[in-house]
């Protein structure tokens, strides 16, 4: 289901091709119409990853930070245009609550969910952006940290607007399946394998869950994105019907699969 957008745009948005979003949401990349395709290359950062934490996100600072960089990852903004900054803290703002709602366990559908972040010492990404530290800076008894990534583990029997998985069988064991969704690292922090350790840890939570089966959605032309789940361990299952990629107006999935090593009853 397309978002509406409530706030004025200053220029047409465009789908934008990264992970799956939020349930009932679209993310959605905003670019100017007369903005050029080539952009400067992105120099990337490499990490100490001693100094990484990965945990799932329990206050509403770091929920905060993880939706800031959700809106910082999958949309694109033309900075100097008009009324942005107020903009994408709408966007935050939005983000922000869905995601409170769901983790609270009121929105209908969802059994369990739980956002799982990656943070690094505020010292270690100072040099990358002043709007990365800014916005996705969190308190800790250890010193000021950053949120560097994110992602959503998804206890339902499906997702909104997307494919359904179709593993485990029988009465009752849809609930002993699971979905990852809103995958995002830092632009400047990836090939740090940072998507690696995220996915990692959403399978520890999926096993203690119960779950037994674990999905992902991906763009079928996010090669980057598809590799990475690949290298974790998800295998093919199924495609999203065209029709359906034309009526959403957006890039057309495919369903990747995990089966975990736990066990669930009937």
């Amino acid at each position: 289901m397309s978002i509406t957008i409530h706030h004025p745009l200053p220029y047409p948005p465009h789908p934008h091709p990264h992970h799956p979003p939020l349930p009932r949401r679209r993310l959605l990349s905003i670019t100017s119409q007369n903005q050029q395709a080539t952009t400067a290359p992105t120099i990337f950062k490499k990490i100490d990853k001693s100094l990484l934490q990965i945990s799932e996100a329990t206050s509403d600072s770091h929920l905060w930070a993880a939706a800031c960089l959700r809106v910082r990852t999958f949309y694109d903004f033309k900075d100097q245009s008009l009324g942005i900054k107020d903009h994408k803290r709408y966007l935050a703002e939005r983000e922000f609550e869905a995601l409170k709602e769901r983790v609270a366990g009121t929105r209908t559908g969802f059994r369990r969910v739980s956002c799982i972040n990656a943070t690094l010492p505020l010292s270690q990404v100072s040099d990358v952006s002043d709007d990365l530290c800014t916005s996705c800076k969190v308190s800790h008894y250890r010193g000021d940290q950053v949120v560097v990534g994110s992602l959503d583990i998804n206890q339902c029997i499906r997702l909104p607007d997307e494919i359904t998985g179709m593993r485990p069988k029988g009465i009752g064991a849809d609930f002993a399946r699971a979905y990852l969704s809103n995958v995002c690292v830092a632009r400047e922090l990836q090939r740090n394998g940072l998507g690696h350790a995220l996915i990692a840890k959403s399978k520890t939570v999926a096993e203690e869950w119960g779950i037994s089966d674990l999905y992902v959605h991906v763009a079928v032309d996010n090669e980057a994105a598809k590799n990475l789940y690949k290298k974790s361990g998800f295998i093919y299952e199924s495609d999203e019907p065209a029709w359906q990629a034309r009526y959403l107006d957006r890039p057309r999935r495919i369903l990747l699969w995990m089966g975990l090593p736990t066990t669930y009853s009937l």
